[in-house]
This record gives structure tokens, sequence and C-alpha cells, in this order.
């Protein structure tokens, strides 16, 4: 293997951890909003509740 095909198949193999880093981080934001929506309407819920 000459040392120009090395380096691209590390450059290849380092864009593709990157990419699969950046998706578990997505997901996991996803998550977050889905809780904080979640949490935002049940406070909702009990204020509404506490006020009658």
């Amino acid at each position: 293997m000459t040392t120009r095909k090395l380096s691209f198949a590390v450059a290849v193999l380092g864009c593709a951890f990157a990419l699969a880093s950046c998706g578990n981080t997505i997901r996991g934001m996803g998550k977050d909003t889905a809780n904080a929506v979640d949490a935002t309407q049940q406070a909702g819920q009990d204020v509404e509740n506490a006020a009658n």
C-alpha cells in the first residue's frame, strides 16, 4: 500500500467514526428535547390542577 492510499484509508475511517458520533449525539438530543416537552406539559397540568 502506498503512503497516499494509506492516508486516504485513515481519513475515511476518521470520517466514519466522526459521523457515527454525531448520530449518537443527535439521537440523544432528540430524547432530551422530548423529555423537556413532556416535563413542561406535566408542569402546566400541575399548575392547572392546583388552581382548581
